[in-house]
């Protein structure tokens, strides 16, 4: 299809709506997607079918409007196998589902093609359009009645717009003429419209298209009416189509004028209105106003005047017109307000820091002042960051589809069950961890859970049930991954690692045991398929999340279950940490890593191979990290360290970092120390202090594995 738009005027340009169009168009995809996984087939919800139609007619409008032409030809069919849904001419049936789910995946990547300006090779859509054509013809009903002509149909609007008074009911209109060329002498009426020029543009966009033959005014007696007399030889079905494109079907009506005469097809005489006009047609401002690109909701009509006697009453308001109470912000604006109210928590700590010197009885008014500044700031950078906050509904809503083709590939029955959904994560966390939980998700479908045989003859439900979990617990953020399969093999994963020539005894414990899996290569499928057993996914799964400063937990009941935790923080922006010095420098360590601190003797450290140290705490030995010699700390002379170990954890494993003084807990703002400077070992960031010297916050995941492995 031509990538090129129609000329929307020379003064108007819809160039500027774009961005505004593709992000409404994904948000119709994800809602139209989500309602048909939720559909029952057996027991078609009304509303639900509605709903689903209105977010193809969304998509079709805009694209319409645009000059997309290849994603409205796509939409339009949707839509008009949606239309005979809804309207209970045909039967939902799985093959519908199935062909509008790849339909919706298809706009997609047209229109992601469209949004990057054309770049790379359009999919084909003419398998989709053969299939969605079918269906919509009665396809695959069984015993359904044949299918009317379009030539005869008579669209009726299941629930009709509000509009003006109609004249009288008239008799049942005659069947309309037919002239030996197969012209049709028709009536369309539009109005009442708040724009006459609308009308004009319909008119002058679909008069010279073949077939359509030509359109002509009619004196219309109504205050914004407009009436056309039309001779052509399309049906009223294409009609319909065609207009459309700009405005819903429903909002368009058709009816046949009083018999021509052959000869008056060429060029027909304008004619007074005809008294057997069926019903008026109203018709809603133009796409880029009705989808939501100046005002209302996407694709509901605008509301009227309710003063003028002669508009018609505006329509209530839908659920989805709440949208009207937010605002559109680009993630770059919030970035920067983030970072400003982070420069502003840093100045209020340096002033707090400069007034622990200040005499109170002398500036008790400047102390009180600085008091409501820091209570004020506090606030002001929690409210700021809630703005990043999402819930973790928009990643679930993403695994009901993948869910359903996996089930269909692998031959199994799956129910999907999430819970705390409207748990909130940053957004940036979000985005990196939808990755991570895919793969935790495929593999528990297919590793996991049994097929319907084996799951009866180990006497369970045919169906096997995945469950997503989200929790805040803390200052920290819980993904569970749970299914009630078949749970891990401690002997053939043992048996594998043996294989690999991995260290590894019979004695491990099982949540040792569990963590081998993440070893890089590391598979204990028999067949590699399509979905997973090529031992790639486990390790990047753990790498992506210890680079979020995340953990992995596992818990496994062979012929029972399995349960997956990521432990994430709410956010990178601001943390919670510790301050401890090392000579004369500040190091930050995330509070949420460390375990406990207590003061050491000389005596109490050993040191074996390779001068390597252990610290004994409770019976247990722990690896010795002493930051002076990590980050070559410069001393004075004379000066001796003060012995005081901090006990951090990360995936599991404990390390005692050997510092000089603990300096407390406070908040600090991360700064990303890669993009200002460059990547620094055992480092994930930096923040400024109070008195504007800047102090490295330490990477505990890497200091752990320096230890480690």
């Amino acid at each position: 299809m031509a990538d090129t738009q129609h000329d929307a005027g020379a003064d108007f340009d819809l160039t500027q709506f774009y961005q505004i169009f593709f992000e409404e168009a994904g948000e119709n995809l994800d809602q139209m997607e989500q309602m048909l996984l939720n559909l029952d087939l057996s027991a078609a919800d009304e509303e639900e079918l509605n709903g689903i139609f209105r977010c193809a007619h969304s998509i079709k409008g805009g694209s319409a409007t645009f000059g997309f032409a290849d994603v409205a030809e796509l939409t339009h069919k949707m839509e008009s196998l949606l239309d005979r849904l809804r309207r209970h001419e045909i039967t939902p049936i799985p093959q519908m589902v199935d062909v509008l789910l790849e339909s919706a995946d298809a706009s997609r990547s047209l229109l992601a093609r469209h949004q990057a300006g054309g770049v790379g090779e359009a999919i084909s859509t003419i398998d989709l359009v053969r299939r969605i054509s079918e269906l919509a013809a009665g396809a695959g009903q069984a015993g359904a009645p044949a299918v009317a002509s379009p030539a005869a149909e008579v669209f009726v609007p299941t629930t009709p717009p509000v509009m003006a008074p109609a004249p009288a009911p008239a008799p049942a209109p005659a069947p309309v003429p037919v002239a030996a060329d197969g012209t049709r002498a028709l009536q369309i009426r539009i109005g009442p419209l708040e724009r006459l020029d609308l009308a004009d543009s319909i008119k002058e966009l679909f008069r010279d298209i073949p077939g359509l033959g030509t359109i002509n005014d009619l004196p219309c007696a109504d205050e914004g009416c407009r009436l056309f007399s039309v001779n052509t030889t399309s049906t009223d079905d294409d009609l319909l189509d065609l207009f459309a494109f700009h405005v819903s079907k429903e909002q368009v009506q058709i009816a046949g004028a009083a018999a021509a005469a052959p000869a008056a097809v060429a060029e027909p005489a304008p004619a007074p209105a005809a008294p057997d006009v069926v019903a008026q047609a109203v018709i809603y401002p133009p796409a880029h106003e009705a989808y939501g690109f100046f005002s209302g909701a996407p694709g509901e009509p605008q509301a009227v005047d309710a003063s003028a006697a002669a508009k018609p009453t505006a329509r209530a308001a839908s659920p989805a017109q709440m949208e009207s109470t937010s605002i559109r912000v680009a993630v770059n604006k919030v970035d920067q307000l983030i970072n400003l109210v982070g420069e502003l928590v840093i100045t209020q700590a340096m002033l707090a820091q400069t007034s622990r010197g200040l005499e109170a009885s002398v500036n008790q008014q400047l102390l009180a002042g600085l008091a409501d500044l820091d209570r004020n700031t506090r606030d002001l950078q929690e409210s700021v960051m809630s703005i990043r906050m999402i819930p973790m509904s928009t990643v679930f809503s993403r695994f009901p589809r993948m869910l359903r083709d996996l089930a269909s590939k692998l031959d199994k029955k799956i129910d999907l069950q999430t819970l705390g959904e409207a748990t909130e994560l940053d957004k940036g966390l979000v985005e990196k961890i939808t990755d991570p939980l895919t793969h935790l998700v495929r593999n528990s479908v297919d590793h996991g859970i049994e097929t319907p045989a084996e799951r009866l003859a180990a006497g369970k439900s045919e169906q096997g049930t995945l469950t997503l979990a989200a929790s805040h617990q803390g200052s920290s953020i819980v993904i569970e991954v749970r299914d009630d399969g078949r749970g891990m093999n401690r002997e053939k994963i043992l048996a594998k690692a043996r294989e690999r020539g991995l260290d590894v005894s019979d004695q491990m414990a099982d949540a040792d045991v569990w963590q081998l899996i993440f070893a890089p290569g590391f598979s204990t499928a028999d067949v590699v398929t399509d979905v997973s057993g090529r031992g790639v996914g486990m390790d990047v799964v753990k790498r992506n999340i210890a680079a979020l400063n995340g953990s992995v937990e596992i818990e496994s009941a062979q012929g029972v279950g399995m349960r997956v935790a990521v432990r994430l923080p709410l956010t990178l922006a601001i943390m919670d940490g510790m301050s401890v010095a090392v000579g004369e420098e500040v190091y930050i360590l995330p509070l949420s890593s460390v375990v406990e601190s207590f003061q050491v003797k000389a005596d109490d450290i050993s040191t074996v191979a390779q001068g390597s140290q252990l610290v004994k705490v409770r019976d247990e030995y722990m690896p010795v990290i002493a930051l002076e010699r990590i980050f070559e700390v410069p001393r004075a002379n004379g000066s001796a360290p003060n012995a005081i170990m901090v006990v951090v954890e990360s995936d599991g494993n404990r390390v005692a970092l050997l510092v000089d003084e603990l300096l407390g807990q406070h908040q600090v703002v991360v700064k990303n120390l890669e993009s200002n400077y460059r990547k620094v070992p055992n480092v994930s960031g930096a923040t400024i202090l109070g008195d504007g010297t800047v102090a490295l916050i330490l990477d505990t995941g890497s200091l752990v594995r320096r230890v480690r492995y």
